[in-house]
């Protein structure tokens, strides 16, 4: 067997491998011998039927086969003798298949790209860190209080932060839509969760029957409905207002906290904070180093590989609003929103591969069971989540990643150049 590699342009390749004719002789021959031996025609013993009779009946399949087969067992060998790394089923054209020639054929694919990640010192990334007010903490406070607290019915037409319960049933030159109606619909007017003048139209009245008119945003994430029309039949039934919790014994049992006092409380509230605070501003920071390195990293990344992780894209946003992708159609969330997240995906993933092995990174047994050690102490029960996890090979590798995620981050902060970034944890908060 021989190759040859051409390049074609940016990362797709084309490898050509010539087959010896002996080669497909000796495969063509086996396979016929195996047919001879369990053979039954007409007029010929059992293992006695004449080579050129089964070959006039058998020669195309057996042929089909032969070439086959070779493709199978020469394409792996001719990529490694050629050094490469494919990111893609090869597309095969079969270049002659006469059995007294060699058998020729061509792989056209993608491969990755060789990377050789640049780290400068005058390079920099943001560190950042997020400051708490008091302000923060009253704001986080009322936002319990809120959360907490108890809806009651009123008597009294609606108006802004009050929750109605409703009926609607919508519909656009008369015909109905999909997910055009709904029964005992809690809607908390104010929240913006539905389209513009939906909620607007429900306010100032009393439990009512009444019509609406909305019209879908022009970006809605279903096309046929974008910058449409509907109208709304509407059943006001109740409307109640938000009686907030008050702190007392009882919402601290809610919280899960040991506290005794308000003082305690806020003092409580503040360190919760801080721990969540800690976690974005390593996020934060960890996003800033990755922007940086793609800033600073220049290359190509196969086409099959980011179309890959593009549909992944779509599906995880299809099941998050609750549909099957065998179910919704290309004008949901076309495929090419995604692309441009998705390259950048792909970029890192292999800048990440690259610099794991650039500053031989691990993480062994002993490593890895340190680090789900500590991640079990955020559990109620520390031991029964171990056990969870070593159960979970899948979940296991996760942790894996993360561990060496967290190492890689540390050797890159160490080898590029910082500058400090404030941000306001209410600016945080808006985002």
């Amino acid at each position: 067997m021989t190759s040859k590699l051409k390049k074609l342009k940016d990362l797709e390749r084309k490898l050509t491998v010539s087959i010896p004719v002996e080669d497909y002789n000796s495969k063509f021959q086996t396979k016929l011998n195996n047919i001879k031996s369990k053979a039954k025609l007409d007029g010929f013993r059992k293992g006695k039927v004449p080579n050129d009779v089964l070959e006039q009946r058998y020669g195309q399949s057996i042929h089909a086969d032969v070439v086959n087969d070779l493709i199978q067992s020469s394409y792996p060998q001719a990529l490694s003798e050629n050094k490469i790394r494919p990111a893609s089923a090869p597309t095969v054209n079969i270049e002659s298949e006469d059995p007294k020639k060699p058998i020729i054929y061509s792989a056209t694919f993608e491969v990755f790209p060789e990377i050789k990640a640049k780290l400068s010192r005058w390079t920099s990334y943001e560190k950042v860190s997020i400051s708490i007010t008091d302000s923060d903490i009253d704001l986080a406070i009322a936002d319990i209080l809120k959360r907490y607290g108890e809806w009651k019915d009123v008597t009294r037409k609606s108006k802004k932060d009050d929750q109605v319960i409703i009926d609607f049933v919508g519909s656009i030159n008369n015909e109905e839509f999909e997910g055009n109606s709904a029964k005992d619909f809690k809607l908390v007017l104010g929240s913006n969760s539905m389209i513009p003048g939906f909620e607007d139209a429900i306010l100032d009245k009393e439990p009512s029957e009444f019509s609406l008119k909305a019209t879908f945003p022009e970006d809605y994430f279903k096309k046929d409905l974008a910058g449409v029309e509907a109208e709304f039949k509407i059943t006001l039934k109740q409307i109640q207002e938000l009686d907030e919790a008050k702190i007392n014994k009882d919402l601290f049992e809610k919280l899960e906290m040991d506290v005794k006092d308000e003082n305690a409380f806020r003092e409580e509230i503040s360190k919760r904070m801080e721990k969540e605070v800690e976690v974005q501003e390593k996020d934060l920071t960890k996003e800033s180093i990755y922007e940086t390195l793609l800033k600073t990293n220049s290359f190509k990344v196969p086409n099959v590989t980011v179309k890959e992780q593009a549909e992944l894209m779509r599906k995880d946003a299809l099941m998050r609003i609750g549909q099957m992708e065998d179910q919704a159609g290309d004008d949901l969330f076309p495929i090419d929103t995604f692309m441009e997240n998705a390259e950048k995906r792909v970029k890192l993933d292999l800048l990440f591969a690259e610099l794991v092995n650039h500053f031989e990174l691990t993480a062994d047994a002993v490593m890895l069971d340190t680090f789900i050690d500590k991640e079990s102490q955020k559990y109620k029960d520390p031991e029964q989540f171990k056990q969870w996890v070593k159960g979970q090979p899948q979940q296991l590798e996760q942790f894996r990643m993360i561990a060496l995620e967290q190492q890689l981050i540390e050797n890159l902060e160490n080898a590029l150049k910082s500058k400090d970034k404030v941000i306001e944890f209410s600016e945080l908060a808006n985002k």
